[in-house]
């Protein structure tokens, strides 16, 4: 009878996914800070058409992040299979299908922040008038943010999975599965909140910043530093 240490690949794959983890935050905040918020004018169509055509290449910069930090997250997800699939098998695949899910919808959404790039830029859209194509960039720009939201419902659902999973495990800290989970809370609320109480959307976002920035920060520079807590998994077999 011989006991297996199989702490060593757990922390590599808890490093791992701090790396990927850090990928998704950086690409995110590029992509929302540097790029939409310098280009987006609420409420005004011309400016933001405007924008597009001044800052094109930004434009685009801002597809290739969100396109990376998808592809970041589909590995995220099966990261975080192999490191709580000890904890329990069932639960963490249901994580993992929701990230994907989420990760699916966030693919297929950017073709909504594509498409004012080729109505600007298509010949076929010669017949449109200027103030039709204008308000046709700012229309699939603010589709956009509601595919985020609709995302969001998927995220929401893995955190609060991914979070009790943390917490339950003996090689994480209950205190980083507690803001997991409540992190979870917020993205659902926020998400919620939108679509059905628009007028209050301000107050659960200033949630969402609050509350999922500061778990998310504190997960991936978990994962980073620590990779997990010293607490060791051990599992007993025969070895011939």
């Amino acid at each position: 009878m011989k006991t297996i240490e199989i702490m060593d690949p757990l922390k590599n794959n808890a490093r791992l996914a701090g790396v990927f983890y850090l990928v998704v935050i950086l690409t995110g905040l590029f992509s929302e800070l540097a790029v939409r918020s310098e280009i987006i004018v609420p409420g005004d169509a011309a400016a933001t058409a405007a924008h597009i055509a001044d800052k094109e290449f930004l434009f685009r910069m801002g597809f290739v992040s969100d396109l990376v930090m998808v592809m970041s997250d589909v590995v995220l997800a099966l990261l975080f299979y192999l490191i709580l699939r000890p904890v329990n098998n069932a639960l963490s695949l249901l994580a993992a299908f929701f990230r994907l899910a989420q990760a699916s919808v966030l693919g297929i959404n950017l073709l909504n922040y594509y498409w004012p790039l080729l109505i600007l830029k298509d010949q076929f859209m010669a017949p449109f008038s200027e103030v039709q194509l204008n308000a046709l960039v700012l229309f699939f720009l603010n589709a956009h943010s509601y595919g985020y939201l609709i995302s969001g419902v998927f995220f929401g659902l893995s955190c609060l999975i991914l979070g009790s999973l943390l917490f339950k495990s003996t090689y994480f800290p209950r205190w980083l599965g507690s803001l997991v989970v409540a992190a979870g809370a917020s993205y659902l609320i926020d998400c919620l909140t939108n679509f059905l109480w628009p007028e209050y959307a301000f107050i659960s976002e200033l949630l969402v910043f609050s509350v999922a920035v500061i778990s998310e920060l504190s997960l991936c520079l978990f994962l980073l530093i620590k990779g997990t807590s010293k607490h060791e998994i051990r599992v007993s077999g025969i070895i011939k």
